[in-house]
C-alpha cells in the first residue's frame, strides 16, 4: 500500500503514556473495562478497543471515528449502553489520528482506505458486520462499501465528511482554527458548544466534558497531525454497493446538513433513510437518540 503522509506525536513515549493514562480515567468513570486489541495492517498497528469482542453469537459493530479523534468518544457518558441491546463492538483507532494506531496513512482519494478497513475486519475474524462512522469515519465506511462490500450488512453515516466539501463560512472556519491556533481549555470548550453540540438538547455531563476538553487539547498540542482531510466524493459515492443510513445534525456547522442529504440521494443508490436530529452539533455520535436508531435498525435489520 502507497503511504502518503505519516504523523506522529511529538514524543511517543510520553504522549502515548497521557492517552493510556486518559483511557484508564475513562474505564473508571464508565465502571467497565476496554478489551486491548491490536491488528498488524499494511498502515502498521492498528488499535482497537473491544466490547464482547469474542461473543460471536452475537450482532458485530465496527466504529470508525472522526478526524482528530479517539473511537472511545462514542463511548464517553456509557454512550454505547443507548444501543439498548449487547452487540459484539470493535471501535478502530483509525491510523494517522491521535491514538494508539500507527501514524501512516494512504491517499485519501484512493480506495485504499477501504482495503485497510477489510484488512482490519479480517484479522479481528469477522465476516460480517454493521459498520458506523463518524465525519471522517463515514469516509471509511463508503470505501469499503465500494471495496468489500459482502463484508457489510449495512453502513451507518453520521454526519459524514464524504458528502460535501468542509464548510467555509466564516463561523465554522473561525470557531474550528480558534483551538488549533491557541490549543487552551477555553478555545476547545468554544469550539465544542458552538460546533460539536447544541445545549442544551445536545450535550455531555460535565466530566464527559472534561474528558473530551482534556483530549482535544492533548491531541492538537502533542500530536504532528499530516493526514488528509475528508473530501466530497462525489460520483464516487455511485459504486457504493452497502445499504447506507444516513444520520445528520441539523445544527451541524462543519458539513450543513442539508447539502450532505441533497448529495446523498443524489449519488447513493442503496439509500435506505435519512434521519435528521433537531438541535444536534457535528458530534452526533453523542448523542443518546442518535444510538438508540442505530440500536432499532440492528435489531429489526432484515
Amino acid at each position: 500500500m502507497y503511504i502518503k503522509a505519516k504523523s506522529c506525536f511529538k514524543d511517543p513515549q510520553k504522549d502515548r503514556d497521557y492517552f493510556e493514562e486518559w483511557v484508564l480515567q475513562l474505564e473508571k468513570i464508565n465502571s467497565r473495562t476496554y478489551e486491548r486489541l491490536e491488528v498488524s495492517t499494511a498502515l502498521g498497528k492498528t488499535h482497537v478497543w473491544g466490547l464482547n469482542s469474542h461473543d460471536t453469537s452475537l450482532e458485530t459493530l465496527v466504529i470508525f471515528p472522526g478526524a482528530r479523534t479517539t473511537a472511545l468518544i462514542w463511548d464517553l457518558d456509557r454512550g454505547l449502553d443507548n444501543l439498548k441491546q449487547k452487540l459484539r463492538i470493535f471501535m478502530v483507532e483509525t491510523n494517522g489520528w491521535p491514538n494508539l494506531s500507527d501514524g501512516a496513512t494512504p491517499d485519501i482519494k484512493s480506495l485504499e482506505y477501504g482495503r485497510w478497513a477489510n484488512e482490519v475486519l479480517d484479522l479481528l475474524g469477522i465476516e460480517k458486520a454493521f459498520i458506523a462512522g463518524a465525519s471522517f469515519g463515514g469516509l471509511i465506511c463508503m470505501k469499503l462499501g465500494i471495496t468489500n462490500p459482502e463484508k457489510v450488512k449495512a453502513a451507518f453515516l453520521l454526519n459524514p465528511g464524504c458528502l460535501q466539501s468542509f464548510s467555509l463560512t466564516m463561523a465554522n472556519l473561525y470557531y474550528n482554527l480558534l483551538p488549533i491556533i491557541k490549543p487552551t481549555a477555553k478555545n476547545v470548550l468554544k469550539f465544542l458548544e458552538k460546533a460539536v453540540f447544541s445545549k442544551p438538547n445536545h450535550m455531555l455531563s460535565e466530566v464527559s466534558e472534561k474528558m473530551l476538553i482534556d483530549y482535544e487539547v492533548f491531541a492538537i498540542s502533542r500530536y504532528k497531525d499530516k493526514t488528509q482531510k475528508p473530501y466530497y466524493m462525489d460520483k464516487q459515492l455511485g459504486e457504493v454497493k452497502v445499504d447506507t443510513y444516513l444520520l445528520e445534525g441539523d445544527k451541524d456547522l462543519l458539513f450543513p446538513f442539508q447539502k450532505s442529504i441533497d448529495n446523498a440521494k443524489k449519488h447513493i443508490k442503496t439509500l435506505k433513510e435519512v434521519k435528521v436530529f433537531t438541535n444536534v452539533g457535528h458530534g452526533i455520535e453523542t448523542y443518546d437518540k442518535t444510538m438508540n436508531y442505530i440500536g432499532e435498525i440492528i435489531k429489526n435489520y432484515r
